[in-house]
C-alpha cells in the first residue's frame, strides 16, 4: 500500500491518508480482514508525526472502514461496498446540485459546469 503525502494545498495530511486508504478498499486493493500498517510504521514511512496517523485510523474506524482488535491491529472491515459505493454517489450528488445551485446564481451554463468537471477529472 503506497500513500502519497503532497505538503502543498490546503487538504490536511490525516484526510489525504484517509482518502487513499478509503480508495484502496474499495478498489479491492485491501481486501476484508488484512491488517494495516500500525499506526507507528505508518509515521515512520511517511515520516510524519503518530498522532497524524492516529487521528487517520480513528476517521476510518468512526466511518466504518477499519476495525481496531486491541493488542493486533487495525484491520480492513467487513463492509458491503455497494452500500459503501452508493453513499459516495450520494454525497457526490449532493456536492453536484450544491456546484449547480452557485453555478444558476452566477449565470454560468450547464455546458461551462460540464467543461470544468471534464478538466478537473484529468487533474484527479
Amino acid at each position: 500500500m503506497d500513500i502519497i503525502i503532497r505538503n502543498s494545498g490546503d487538504t490536511p495530511i490525516y484526510d489525504q491518508i484517509t482518502r487513499q486508504i478509503k480508495g484502496y478498499i474499495l478498489s479491492g486493493t485491501l481486501a476484508e480482514g488484512e491488517a494495516l500498517p500500525s499506526m507507528r510504521a505508518l509515521a515512520r514511512d511517511l515520516r510524519i508525526s503518530v498522532i497524524t496517523t492516529k487521528r487517520a485510523y480513528e476517521e476510518l474506524e468512526r466511518e466504518g472502514f477499519i476495525t481496531t482488535v486491541p493488542g493486533k491491529g487495525c484491520f480492513v472491515a467487513a463492509r458491503n461496498l455497494e452500500l459503501v459505493r452508493e453513499d459516495a454517489r450520494r454525497r457526490v450528488e449532493d456536492h453536484l446540485i450544491q456546484a449547480l445551485d452557485v453555478a444558476r446564481s452566477a449565470g454560468i451554463s450547464a455546458a461551462e459546469v460540464r467543461q470544468a468537471l471534464d478538466i478537473l477529472s484529468k487533474e484527479v
